[in-house]
């Protein structure tokens, strides 16, 4: 049998996109390993956000390289990187076997079978047998309508990551995810529906939806937004009994979304909303779709018809011309909106971007002075946060158990998996992962919290 061992690198998409093709590939008849000493073709799919993303790929795929001293024959890139740099990636990484661009990666399989078919070409075709594979199809064709997609699930059986759409049409002048994504394009209702039943079948409790924009979700295809329509339509599935919203982006999100968050049970009281920057000017370079009077609208509207909301967001600090008194500004507007959680990066200067030839490009002990600054304010904004739920009665899904501190580890429906805080859980009883239990909570530190399972 054949090995495959797969690397995903980057987002939570490019999770849900590596488990498809996993799935593809054991329908197919690969077998699957995560040790790329047992396998014979490996796979990294890659990520190219900002500069240091790009960087862990290479190194990635050059360490992986090595595994072709002993039994690994074949090494191939998919995804962001592969996409982004598709016109000298073949040269700059020759230890590479095949290229599968980010519209293309349904096509491993057959991309697989190319290579090992190569095996049996007469040694005086070196040229044509060594030549990279690449498969590079239309990053703005519709997204492929899909039914009955099977995944292999690589790490929590009990909640996946769902891909609702892909793509991007607002060009920020920061991001280079337009120019190797494409434009917005929505994963087809039917598509989105019947993947969320088959998760639903495998155990999967907690669907978390992600795209690189899910608010605008169902506007290129059906001529609306549609999201709220999909929210209700995947709580109807049986098993399925949270799901969570991330990426959303703020001057999107509209009425019957807010109304349906605040009114269906099963779509937790949480949101991730990147706003990258709160005053005005800065919001104007980024070419961000919204000011600050309006993300101020958007968070008031939010907590006034759902008072228990968790807002998630990201900070970009550093951005080109960005002065000391926006900063402090900055500073002030996070104080006063109280978002429970922050995420902050020190602005990254992509290639092929407009803020790359901005003017004022500020020096990196200057934007890392920054991003402590609000990582500062949002540790004590977090603490005060969590001291308020003391006593407070949540659900709570399990995570794991830590048998040195022996006690369970879970999330509540505010915190979202890798990204947020902890619940710690005192329990006399054995707690399985993936149960969602009750519990109290009884102590808080900065970013987690204690409670105790309540028997009910």
């Amino acid at each position: 049998m054949i090995n495959i061992c797969l690397i995903s690198l980057g987002c939570d998409k490019n999770t849900a996109d590596s488990e498809r093709m996993l799935g593809l590939l054991n329908n197919k008849g690969y077998g699957i390993t995560s040790d790329p000493e047992e396998a014979d073709v490996a796979i990294v799919n890659t990520c190219c956000f900002i500069q240091s993303a790009t960087q862990e790929s290479i190194d990635k795929l050059l360490e992986i390289a090595e595994y072709k001293k002993g039994r690994l024959r074949y090494l191939i890139c998919t995804g962001c990187m592969a996409q982004r740099f598709k016109d000298e990636i073949s040269d700059e990484l020759p230890e590479v076997d095949a290229f599968l661009g980010t519209m293309s990666l349904d096509s491993i399989c057959e991309v697989i079978d190319e290579l090992i078919s190569r095996e049996s070409m007469p040694d005086n075709s070196f040229a044509e047998k060594n030549k990279a594979v690449k498969r590079y199809d239309e990053i703005d064709s519709p997204y492929p309508s899909r039914t009955g997609i099977e995944r292999l699930v690589t790490e929590r059986p009990y909640m996946e990551y769902l891909k609702i759409a892909d793509g991007c049409d607002k060009k920020c002048t920061y991001c280079a995810i337009p120019y190797f994504k494409g434009r917005y394009k929505s994963v087809p209702f039917e598509s989105v529906i019947s993947e969320a039943e088959v998760l639903a079948t495998s155990g999967v409790k907690e669907l978390i939806l992600v795209a690189q924009e899910t608010t605008c979700y169902g506007l290129d295809l059906y001529g609306e937004k549609r999201l709220h329509l999909l929210l209700r339509s995947l709580s109807e599935i049986d098993g399925i009994e949270w799901i969570r919203l991330l990426y959303a982006y703020p001057e999107e999100i509209y009425p019957e979304l807010i109304e349906e968050m605040a009114s269906n049970p099963k779509v937790l009281h949480y949101i991730d909303m990147p706003i990258q920057h709160t005053e005005d000017n800065i919001l104007r370079r980024m070419a961000r779709r919204i000011d600050r009077a309006g993300i101020r609208r958007v968070v008031a509207d939010l907590r006034k018809a759902i008072p228990d909301i968790v807002i998630r967001s990201t900070i970009i600090t550093g951005f080109p011309g960005e002065t000391e008194e926006e900063h402090e500004s900055l500073l002030d507007t996070l104080e006063d909106l109280k978002l429970q959680h922050v995420g902050v990066f020190a602005y990254s200067q992509e290639q092929g971007t407009p803020a790359a030839e901005f003017d004022d490009q500020i020096e990196d002990e200057i934007k890392n002075k920054r991003l402590e600054d609000i990582m500062f304010l949002q540790q004590d904004i977090s603490e005060k946060f969590l001291e308020e739920n003391i006593d407070r009665e949540l659900d709570v899904i399990i995570d794991g158990y830590l048998p040195d501190e022996d006690v369970y580890v879970g999330r509540s429906y505010m915190d979202a998996p890798d990204i947020d805080g902890m619940v710690f859980i005192d329990s006399e009883r054995e707690l399985i992962s993936g149960e969602i239990v009750r519990v109290r909570i009884t102590d808080s530190d900065i970013y987690d919290l204690e409670a105790r399972l309540l028997d009910i």
